[in-house]
């Protein structure tokens, strides 16, 4: 990851912040069964949906439609300064489905933004498309460090996997700048460089993970998602689909036990809630410190780490 020069304030930004600090990126992938992207060049405000060229009633109404079938909505465009598209200039739209088995995206256009009002959300509508693309998080009005961080990595991503690469609006989890989206598995990374983007593209391109840099799967619950990566960690595995979830009971006072799938055998975990780390401020716009949320996972007790 890049250094900021001596003097320059970019590396008390939120992002540089983090890393020194070492917050954990375990489990904090935003939880959603897919996405609905809209294609949407030019300059995004700090609320993407209803302060950028997109009209506001239309973004509004999308959230909330978005919001509704548990999917997450984002505006996407190319990387690199573009220009606004002239009137009447088709754009692109995409329904994501990442649950395990379903993966797809299926890509469709449109003209007016008041098409966007008709879309259906349950996967009739659209060309199916079962190829990787990736999404970087480059949304400046809403933290800096996405815009210092994340344009770079998208650009050199671009010239790895031309046509394949979007820049994106808020994702969550500005601290980890820069954030990547593998779909349509909805593999969520942070500390993503212009140097590791190609590499966790050729990863999910042979069907692994990046382990270092996961923070989650975003169809499954965040405890799920620390589960899991303390279990690849253990034990070494790499392969997307690796190590699904059969069950989550909790367990009170911030505490669950999950079940994970291991080949013919089950491994079983504790996972609790923990405080992080000192109280810091959490993101470029934060005004008052908090304390960096974490999982501290280790095998149940009384149980085996299997069954």
């Amino acid at each position: 990851m890049t250094t900021p020069a001596v003097g320059d304030r970019t590396d008390q930004r939120c992002a540089f912040a983090a890393e020194r600090r070492g917050d954990p990126m375990s489990g904090t992938a935003a939880p959603a069964r897919g996405m609905l992207l809209v294609e949407q060049p030019g300059p995004w405000g700090r609320q993407a949906l209803v302060q950028s060229r997109l009209d506001r009633d239309v973004g509004a109404a999308l959230g909330a439609r978005a919001n509704a079938a548990a999917l997450r909505v984002l505006l996407i465009r190319r990387p690199g300064r573009r220009e606004q598209a002239a009137v009447g200039t088709p754009r692109r739209w995409a329904l994501v489905d990442s649950r395990p088995g379903h993966e797809v995206t299926r890509w469709g256009r449109f003209v007016d933004d008041a098409d966007l009002l008709g879309l259906p959300l349950d996967g009739s509508a659209g060309a199916p498309s079962y190829e990787p693309f990736y999404l970087v998080c480059t949304h400046g009005r809403h933290d800096a460090c996405c815009a210092i961080r994340g344009r770079p990595v998208a650009a050199a991503l671009a010239r790895s996997r031309p046509g394949a690469v979007w820049e994106c609006s808020h994702l969550g989890g500005d601290r980890f700048a820069a954030n990547l989206v593998v779909l349509p598995h909805g593999l969520y990374y942070g500390r993503v460089s212009p140097q590791t983007a190609p590499q966790v593209a050729a990863a999910h391109e042979r069907g692994e993970v990046v382990v270092p840099l996961l923070r989650g799967r975003t169809v499954f619950s965040p405890v799920v998602q620390a589960a899991q990566q303390h279990a690849r960690l253990t034990l070494g595995r790499l392969a997307v689909e690796a190590l699904p979830p059969r069950r989550t009971e909790p367990l009170g006072q911030g505490r669950w036990r999950v079940t994970l799938a291991d080949g013919p055998d089950e491994l079983v975990l504790d996972v609790t809630s923990v405080v992080a780390g000192e109280a810091a401020l959490l993101t470029c716009a934060a005004t008052h410190p908090a304390h960096p949320p974490g999982f501290l996972v280790s095998p149940a007790v009384g149980e085996g780490s299997r069954t």
